[in-house]
């Protein structure tokens, strides 16, 4: 891997301070075996053929493709695959990398549907080996699937936060100083190092660790990742870091399900419709208005959705069947071409933002810009770290034990590191959505805990914050610049919730946090527990 360093930066005591963005790219050295693969697509139905698309500095390489889970299984190889070297495009993430096909597979008609590792090796004459990994979705075929749940993966918001060749939705070089991120994203390039596979050990953004008074804040993710030639962003999306962790909790709990990605949502929602149940978790910042529709028509036909996940934030586009995902975020208003236009409510900013007029908590209970971070960096550093439990009579908390008041997940730290929330108020001791920020007021508000859209910074020696306290979350508005309050951004403190709303025929539970996963991933009895509830209650079964 070649870890790419834009430039060198003077840095003074007292500055604001924002780690210098690197990206992962081919190093194109004849004398340094490499190789990298990609797929032509990002999910294939059974019995489709898989084409990889490959560039090796190396005469020839091994390609194996493994389904992923609680007990990953071989399901294909190929040895001895022939080199041939093929230049990085200069603007590989908006346009794609164009490699040739360097081999076929077509999948067998009986392969289940799940996540799929493509690993790709080759080894110099030293005996070290260079490893690269992609990944593509087999979808279900069932046509009426029972006793099983659709598991959708968030891959809009993994293609975000890939960089690979220079550039995601949140830097990069693109534009004409080489300094901006790219509001335009291709698929047909390789996932960035983290996304897709992680070593076991390593760090997540928030901190086990609880700052004490006066400690400097922290951000091991940024560290370890440039220590060991991850991606920058490995610890805020992907596979590795969210959705596996579900996924093997899941198998390892007798739960059996189906998996789509985002794209197959956009383009073929007819998928959802088969399922009672569908499940999303992790980090599901971006979404098209095309999978929105879907949800909110499988939820009000009857369809249940369980959500622990966090960050509902921004709409995207996604053009040519799903090979490029748009999105401008807080350039929309200057530079989405659909500004203005008909299409103007498909602006890519986000869903609260006046032009689109479309708040997340009429699809999923909660509101991306009512939350935002907590439990990393400056950003609410030495909270409980878990939800505040404000109705233990919820279904959802059937055999917790929880009380009034009590913290449920604080040790395994399911709350942060980005959460939704809620504008809310009290009355009598309980909190009720105010419904200021459009959320229905069937919402019934379960547990709670504070987040904040910027870090509070405390100066101090050796202090150095990673967002600081005037860079609210890329800069984002709840209200459209022109207007008289355009310029300003008043709202800095949110919340993160759990939320149960009933929606036609159907049923929404969300736990916005991202970090819910872990929960599940370290045996925190609560989280389990609820989990558990939440799905046994949608797939019909009896509680446990």
């Amino acid at each position: 891997m070649n870890v790419v360093k834009r430039h060198s930066v003077a840095m003074h005591p007292g500055d604001s301070w924002h780690l210098a963005h690197w990206y992962e790219a081919p190093r194109e050295d004849p004398a340094v075996p490499e190789v990298y693969t990609y797929t032509d697509a990002i999910s294939y139905a059974p019995g489709a053929e898989v084409s990889f698309h490959t560039s090796t500095t190396a005469a020839s390489w091994t390609l194996q493709v493994w389904r992923d889970g609680a007990a990953p299984t071989l399901v294909h190889e190929a040895t001895d695959v022939p080199g041939r070297f093929v230049p990085m495009p200069a603007q590989a993430w908006r346009d794609g990398c164009g490699w040739p096909v360097s081999h076929r597979w077509r999948l067998p008609e009986d392969l289940p549907s799940g996540f799929y590792r493509v690993a790709s090796t080759c080894t110099a004459e030293t005996g070290a080996s260079f490893l690269q990994h992609h990944f593509f979705v087999v979808t279900p075929v069932d046509p009426a699937p029972r006793d099983r749940f659709l598991l959708i993966l968030p891959t809009s918001t993994w293609l975000a936060y890939n960089d690979w060749g220079g550039a995601n939705a949140y830097d990069g070089i693109d534009g004409p100083d080489r300094n901006q991120f790219s509001p335009v994203l291709s698929i047909e390039r390789p996932w960035t190092r983290g996304l897709v596979w992680l070593p076991p050990g390593a760090p997540r953004l928030c901190d086990p660790q609880l700052r004490r008074a006066w400690d400097a804040p922290r951000y091991p993710t940024k560290e370890w990742a440039f220590t060991n030639g991850f991606a920058q962003y490995f610890a805020s999306a992907g596979w590795a870091q969210f959705d596996r962790h579900f996924a093997v909790w899941a198998e390892r709990s007798g739960y059996a399900f189906d998996m789509i990605t985002q794209t197959d949502l956009h383009y073929r929602p007819e998928i959802l419709q088969r399922y009672a149940t569908a499940v999303i978790v992790g980090h599901d910042e971006y979404w098209t208005a095309q999978m929105r529709h879907a949800v909110d028509a499988f939820v009000e036909g009857g369809g249940r959705l369980a959500r622990f996940a966090g960050n509902y934030l921004w709409q995207v586009r996604l053009e040519d069947d799903g090979r490029r995902q748009v999105c401008y975020k807080a350039r929309a208003h200057a530079e989405d071409p659909v500004r203005g236009t008909g299409d103007a409510k498909l602006l890519t900013g986000a869903w609260e933002d006046p032009a689109i007029g479309w708040p997340g908590a009429t699809t999923m209970g909660v509101n991306g810009l009512q939350g935002v971070y907590a439990s990393w960096g400056g950003l609410v550093p030495r909270s409980s770290r878990g939800f505040t439990v404000y109705r233990p009579g919820h279904w959802a908390f059937a055999g917790t034990e929880a009380s009034y008041g009590d913290v449920i997940g604080g040790e395994a730290g399911i709350f942060g590191y980005e959460v939704d929330g809620l504008d809310y108020t009290f009355r009598r001791g309980l909190p009720y959505p105010t419904g200021d920020d459009g959320a229905p007021p069937s919402i019934e508000i379960l547990a709670l805990a504070p987040a904040v859209r910027v870090e509070e910074e405390h100066r101090g020696e050796g202090f150095r914050y990673y967002l600081g306290n005037g860079r609210a979350n890329s800069m984002t508005k709840l209200v459209p610049p022109g207007t008289p309050d355009g310029d300003k951004d008043p709202q800095r403190y949110g919340s993160g919730v759990i939320v149960s709303m009933p929606r036609g025929r159907g049923e929404v539970f969300t736990a916005g946090s991202c970090e819910w996963v872990m929960g599940l991933a370290r045996g925190d009895f609560c989280t389990q527990q609820i989990t558990r509830n939440v799905l046994d209650r949608f797939l019909g079964r009896a509680p446990r």
